[in-house]
């Protein structure tokens, strides 16, 4: 029994100091990574500056045409003439497509035959009235037949002028549907006509903005596809706020003269109201954006010259391009990072690299190329 219990007193010593020397290593490995100095994080930085700001109202929007339509007849037939090309331009009134109209030529020839014979008649009987060789009571007859064949005539005239199709106002036509001997049906698409100079933006703003917008007001529209900006004016506003979106429609004109904005395409819109304000901005990559507040890191030397960087809270305000207001917790001049910022915390050791390549963007109305 007393061997029993040293053997086990033994085991309890050897397993004692295995822990033991097993505690003191991981000791002294944490002493050494907490007295390990922090590596320098290396960013890109710039200083907190002021600029001029317009308050500006954007939308995107679509264009339409001012005039645009899809051109078809009022009546069937057989197509005889095509006088067009697809995506020509034609002015108002000009002739663009014929329908076989040869039968109503025909019922034209033979109404105009007969109301040739009603106005014989007719003269024929007023002159017997007046020779009082007949009664006055046969000239209301005869005069209502001649009218009638008139009428007839006009008629016929008309159905054949519906025969022919013809140009409504000036545009460019988009692509033929119909081919020679096809039977085109009423209504049947033939072509689409659409103006193209000028255009209309159609686009919506919400109800707080009504007080803001006017007709004539001046616009700019960025044309993502052209590379360019297009400047318009403020056509027609809508009297009444939409209950579904509590927003309001509104119709700009803009000026296209090369015709090379499309119906259908999407421009973005700016309207500037109001008068300049100083703000202090930064590149929106300086802040980490968090939902218990909004972070930037501030630079400073310290007494052995380090430059450490510093966490602070800041309020901020409009958005606009790569840059972004700060309203409170700033003031110009002061040096903060702008990239890197995932890698920081308060108190860390920095370098800045101020390589112009891998500076991040800060424009307030950036373009991007066209390509």
């Amino acid at each position: 029994m007393k061997r029993m219990i040293i053997m086990l007193l033994g085991v309890g010593v050897l397993f004692g100091g295995v822990f033991g020397f097993k505690a003191f290593v991981g000791g002294k490995i944490d002493e050494f990574f907490d007295n390990m100095p922090a590596p320098v994080a290396t960013i890109t930085a710039t200083e907190v500056r002021e600029d001029a700001w317009v308050e500006r109202l954007e939308a995107v929007g679509s264009f339409s045409a001012v005039q645009g339509t899809t051109l078809t007849t009022e009546v069937g037939g057989i197509v005889r003439e095509i006088r067009f090309d697809s995506g020509s331009s034609v002015e108002a009134g000009e002739e663009l497509l014929v329908l076989d109209s040869e039968t109503d030529q025909a019922r034209l020839r033979s109404l105009e035959a007969a109301e040739r014979l009603a106005r014989v008649e007719l003269e024929r009987t007023q002159r017997l009235v007046a020779q009082r060789n007949l009664p006055e009571a046969d000239l209301p007859r005869r005069q209502s037949e001649a009218d009638q064949a008139a009428a007839a005539v006009a008629e016929q005239r008309a159905r054949i002028r519906q025969k022919t199709l013809r140009a409504p106002f000036s545009g460019e036509l988009g692509i033929r549907e119909v081919s020679l001997g096809e039977y085109l049906a009423p209504g049947q698409a033939v072509v689409s006509l659409q103006t193209r100079d000028p255009i209309h933006l159609d686009f919506t703003l919400s109800e707080r903005h009504v007080a803001r917008i006017e007709n004539g007001q001046t616009i700019t529209v960025r044309v993502d596809s052209e590379g360019r900006d297009l400047d318009g004016r403020i056509l027609a506003i809508a009297p009444a706020v939409r209950e579904s979106t509590r927003s309001f429609a509104v119709q700009a004109e803009i000026a296209n003269p090369d015709g090379v904005i499309k119906p259908g395409m999407f421009g973005r819109v700016r309207i500037e109201t109001g008068e300049p304000r100083t703000v202090r901005v930064v590149p929106q990559s300086a802040i980490r954006f968090n939902p218990y507040g909004n972070i930037v890191f501030v630079l400073a030397e310290n007494d052995n010259g380090d430059l450490l960087v510093s966490q602070r809270f800041v309020q901020t305000g409009t958005r606009r391009g790569d840059l972004v207001e700060v309203v409170q917790g700033l003031e110009p001049g002061e040096r903060i990072a702008t990239s890197g910022l995932l890698k920081l915390r308060n108190q860390a050791r920095v370098k800045v690299n101020d390589e112009p390549s891998l500076q991040p963007p800060a424009d307030a109305d950036p373009r991007p190329d066209n390509t």
